[in-house]
């Protein structure tokens, strides 16, 4: 008898928990469709003028947390950089050791930042900021208010925002995020004026942006401001990308009903989750390589791991990866591909459509979502 009744207990909340798991999912409102309002020239006038850099040939900083960093917000700054050769771009960590990305890829960073400080007292002329598992950290954020002092502009790229923001550098000022942490945003500094319709936005030396793939306008940004529209639009053809503004639908993208049920019954369907490969190859393009392996790891249906025969890999620009596998490549019906033959931006489509082909079309519109794409 007891145990019926204890059984019964358990159905009963199973079944509470159910209609009101179901009422929160009814409660979502559907997927919107928003359009980008144009951004005044005097305003892309006023982020230029606030990237300009201290140096003739500035000094960019990409800073990582060795436990966790995003890593297209890590990877991407680098690869898109490198490849314009306008500054100086040095990748670091916290601590000594490889960083290890999320959700997908490891990396050997260029040095400390305790090393950075050493041999750059001055400081740099612009700080990027990633996303990390953890806003507060006080190695990060005590380095970042010296960098601000000693004038470096600081870029927050997607939720890298809520660690600008966690440092003190975001009072008072205009600013955005990923669209799923503003909220969090407001938490850390209720005086933060988010900036709809924005892609970027700077205010007092302190730039931020809006989800992941924001990174890449935001870096041609500012290679414009360091060397000029010709060189940004030389670097934007090489990548494939027509166009880069700050123009952005804030209200396309947030929590809707497709997207959760996406989500959570692909979360749910364990038995059809499945482990994909990259194969990791010296020379590769790390701008593709990051966002397939973002992309691949955001389905809820798969996880990335890299291969590489043995041995630290050096991509194109020189970013060291430490595979997650030595010694294969694993099966080729699960190798996930990374498009080589197409510019970077083409190769995001590219990955968009074969996630599409194998998960589902509402599986990479909920990528892309997390990615905060516009499509």
């Amino acid at each position: 008898m007891r145990l019926r009744l204890v059984l019964g207990a358990i159905l009963g909340l199973a079944v509470l928990s159910t209609a009101g798991f179901g009422l929160w999912i009814a409660s979502l409102p559907p997927a919107s469709v928003a359009l980008a309002p144009p951004v005044p020239q005097a305003e892309t006038d006023a982020l230029l003028a606030a990237l300009k850099p201290k140096r003739p040939r500035p000094l960019i900083a990409i800073v990582g947390l060795n436990d966790a960093t995003e890593t297209t917000d890590y990877l991407l700054p680098h690869g898109i950089l490198k490849r314009a050769d306008v500054a100086e771009v040095v990748s670091l960590a916290t601590g000594p050791g490889p960083v290890r990305l999320f959700p997908a890829l490891t990396v050997q960073p260029d040095m400390t930042i305790a090393d950075f400080d050493a041999a750059h007292p001055l400081g740099a002329d612009h700080v990027i900021v990633p996303a990390m598992s953890r806003d507060d950290d006080p190695v990060v954020t005590g380095w970042l208010r010296d960098q601000a002092r000693k004038g470096a502009v600081i870029v927050g790229i997607c939720a890298g925002a809520k660690v600008v923001a966690a440092a003190g550098l975001l009072k008072g000022k205009r600013a955005m995020t990923h669209w799923y942490y503003l909220d969090r945003l407001r938490k850390i500094d209720p005086t933060i004026a988010h900036a709809p319709d924005r892609r970027m936005v700077a205010d007092g030396g302190v730039v931020t942006t809006t989800g992941i793939t924001a990174s890449m306008p935001m870096m041609l940004t500012l290679i414009e401001a360091i060397a000029g529209r010709p060189r940004a639009e030389a670097v934007a053809r090489d990548l494939g990308i027509a166009r880069w503004d700050a123009r952005h639908a804030s209200g396309a993208f947030a929590l809707s009903r497709p997207f959760a049920v996406t989500v959570l019954t692909n979360r749910l369907a364990f038995w059809n989750h499945e482990e994909l490969g990259i194969a990791l190859a010296p020379g590769m393009d790390e701008v593709s390589l990051a966002l397939a392996a973002d992309a691949w790891s955001r389905t809820y249906r798969s996880t990335v791991t890299a291969y590489a025969p043995s041995g630290t890999v050096e991509t194109r620009n020189g970013i060291r990866l430490i595979p997650d596998r030595q010694g294969t490549d694993g099966p080729e019906a699960r190798r996930v591909p990374i498009f080589p033959e197409s510019p970077p931006a083409e190769a995001l489509d590219r990955t968009l459509a074969a996630i599409a082909a194998r998960y589902g079309a509402g599986t990479a519109d909920a990528v892309a979502m997390q990615l905060e794409y516009p499509r």
